[in-house]
């Protein structure tokens, strides 16, 4: 063997020494790698827990100026003040114009409403003018029914005498119709004449009025019961409730009508004939007629009688030829014409009574009841006419009270074209966010549209400033007010400022959900302490909030610590190879994490698990990136994650 060594090649022996070292590494060492890398001597010592977030600079209280000019297509800016301007006490005491926006298109709809204006004004005085103009006329026509009333009345007492005919007025129980003295169903339901405000008080009922163009039904109410002539103010007015007309039974109301006037046929079925006696009537036409015919009657009979005894004794005369015959022929002549007299004045006192009488007497009632109706109907006619009237004054007294507001609010669009300087500060284009790039929104700048309610310039208040952060859900528990905060401001690394937690938002925030909707983030705003000119809206700056400090911890980098099956482990260096050891962890923070058992101060931790080297190995080999893509997640995997 010796021999045989010694002749062969040395380019062979080479060869057959890699063969056999790759033959032992397949027997003994496949699937095991040499750790090697950096490692971490675990320390003791103080550990602060802080949370370290980016944000932005924000003013606490600034003044928000928007565009309060109404309108879908927006309003052009024609002068806007320099972004960066600082508005000074002058400024403000003098009205520094800050923004002026185009009020060209505004100043042309004042002309059209106020031309539009004019017309309703003109209606307006033509509406209360109709108004005076009807309650006048049904003032007259009111009057002129209650005069036919009181006059047809008074012929009626005339005719049968004032006792009779109050006794056949009350009989029928129509005393009330024309005596406002009285209180009966009719002046219950409708009210008394418009203006009279000496008229007894009805009910407190509504009215309902309903309009003889076909327009709904109104009902009236008066909480005195009196409507007034006029109506002074808006407050005086009686109340009005529109409601929607009903469809009623009897459209036409012939039922109704057939039926009242049955009602009322039976109540002037009177028998005037009872009253026939001049000792039954009052002092009254009537009772002079009966008399006459009375009179008459009896003159008939008396000469009559005189005219008959004489003929009867002219006649014995004759017999004895005492008288001629001519004496005898006159008095039978009288006789005869005194009889036709007396059955002449029976007959015309049997027609005066029996249809005379009580044709006049009825007439004159239905006249007296006729004029009665005709006042009620103008009564209701009255209301429903100055119903209608005071109904178009309001509707062009809303009209004109409509184009009044819309001429104000168009005025105040123009006035705020014009946004004058209110409080001192620095002038920053759009909002506090400065994302008015955003909803299609064109730059703040002279030229470009605005839209309503869309921030234009930011005047922030320079003198308390604030830090507003965006923490993720892994640190905001241990997130709460009231806890310090380091801070460095980006344009300024060598100053460190101090703030402290003052709000922190219970739910995520919603803004750049669309891009990543895992993505949980807390909106928290950060105070700074103390005034600080050099400092301006929107600079990026650091916040480190401190949550805890750890007195005396054993601690490792955080990357040192692996996950698995809900456990914590880390790789200890043993000489040339490596151990496995589970911890018990406490607080981390972004670089450290405490190690509460498992590992003691000065042992060497590596900073990459061999599953973590191996996969970076593998990671290497083409043939075995379909392995690496089920490798263990990294190990730098926060705890709460575990």
């Amino acid at each position: 063997m010796l021999k045989f060594i010694s002749r062969t090649p040395l380019w062979l022996k080479t060869v057959t020494l890699i063969l056999v070292a790759a033959a032992l590494y397949a027997v003994f060492g496949r699937g095991k790698i040499a750790i090697s890398g950096t490692t971490f001597t675990a320390r003791r010592g103080p550990l602060e827990i802080n949370v370290l977030v980016g944000g932005s600079l924000e003013a606490l209280e600034s003044q928000d100026i928007k565009c309060e000019v109404r309108g879908y297509q927006g309003v052009k800016i024609l002068k806007i003040v320099e972004e960066g301007y600082q508005v000074t006490e002058d400024d403000v005491k003098n009205g520094k114009l800050l923004v002026e926006l185009d009020s060209s298109e505004l100043k042309k709809q004042i002309n059209q409403q106020d031309i539009q204006f004019q017309g309703t004004v003109a209606s307006l005085k033509e509406a209360e003018e109709s108004y005076e103009i009807q309650l006048n006329q049904n003032l007259s026509d009111v009057k002129a029914a209650e005069q036919k009333a009181k006059f047809a009345r008074m012929d009626f007492d005339k005719f049968m005498g004032a006792s009779v005919g109050q006794e056949i007025i009350d009989q029928l129980d129509l005393a009330a119709e024309t005596n406002p003295t009285f209180t009966n169903k009719l002046e219950k339901t409708v009210p008394p004449v418009l203006g009279n405000t000496n008229a007894p008080p009805v009910e407190k009922t509504p009215v309902t009025i309903q309009f003889t163009d076909g327009a709904p039904p109104v009902v009236l109410s008066s909480s005195s019961g009196v409507f007034p002539s006029k109506p002074a103010s808006n407050d005086s007015v009686p109340a009005r409730t529109i409601t929607p007309p009903s469809l009623p039974t009897d459209p036409v109301g012939k039922k109704a009508a057939a039926s009242a006037s049955a009602s009322f046929t039976n109540k002037l079925n009177i028998d005037f004939m009872k009253y026939a006696k001049v000792e039954q009537l009052g002092d009254g036409e009537a009772k002079q007629k009966i008399r006459k015919v009375e009179d008459d009657f009896q003159q008939a009979q008396k000469s009559l009688g005189i005219s008959k005894s004489k003929f009867e004794g002219t006649k014995r005369l004759f017999d004895k030829g005492f008288v001629t015959k001519n004496d005898l022929e006159t008095d039978q002549y009288n006789l005869e014409s005194d009889q036709i007299k007396a059955e002449t004045a029976e007959t015309a006192r049997t027609l005066f009574l029996k249809y005379e009488f009580p044709k006049s007497a009825e007439e004159s009632l239905s006249k007296y009841i006729e004029a009665a109706r005709e006042l009620e109907r103008s009564r209701k006619g009255a209301i429903s006419k100055l119903a209608q009237a005071e109904a178009k004054m309001k509707s062009a007294q809303g009209r004109y009270e409509l184009e009044v507001r819309q001429m104000k609010e168009l005025t105040d669009q123009v006035d705020k074209c014009v946004i004058k300087a209110k409080k001192t500060g620095l002038v920053v284009y759009g909002g506090g966010n400065m994302n008015y790039y955003w909803y299609g929104q064109e730059p703040i700048r002279e030229g470009s549209l605005v839209r309503e309610q869309q921030p234009i310039i930011t005047i922030p208040d320079m003198t308390r400033m604030a830090v507003k952060v965006r923490v993720h859900e892994t640190y905001i528990k241990k997130i709460s007010k009231g806890q310090k905060v380091r801070i460095t401001v980006d344009a300024v690394p060598d100053k460190k400022l101090s703030g402290e937690v003052t709000k922190v938002a219970v739910l995520p925030d919603s803004q750049g959900r669309w891009m990543n909707p895992d993505l949980k983030e807390y909106l928290t705003t950060i105070d700074i302490m103390g005034v600080h000119d050099w400092l301006k809206p929107g600079m990026s700056a650091k916040v480190e909030i401190l949550v805890k400090n750890l007195s005396d911890v054993v601690y490792v980098p955080i990357q040192s610590v692996t996950p698995e099956d809900g456990k914590q482990y880390c790789y200890v260096a043993k000489g040339t190879g490596q151990q496995r050891r589970e911890l018990e962890i406490g607080e981390f923070n972004d670089e450290f994490i405490e190690v509460k058992k498992g590992l003691t101060e000065g042992e060497k931790v590596y900073l990459h698990s061999p599953e973590a080297k191996e996969k970076e190995v593998s990671d290497k080999t083409p043939a075995a990136q379909p392995k690496a893509a089920a490798a263990t997640p990294a190990a730098k995997a926060t705890p709460e994650k575990k």
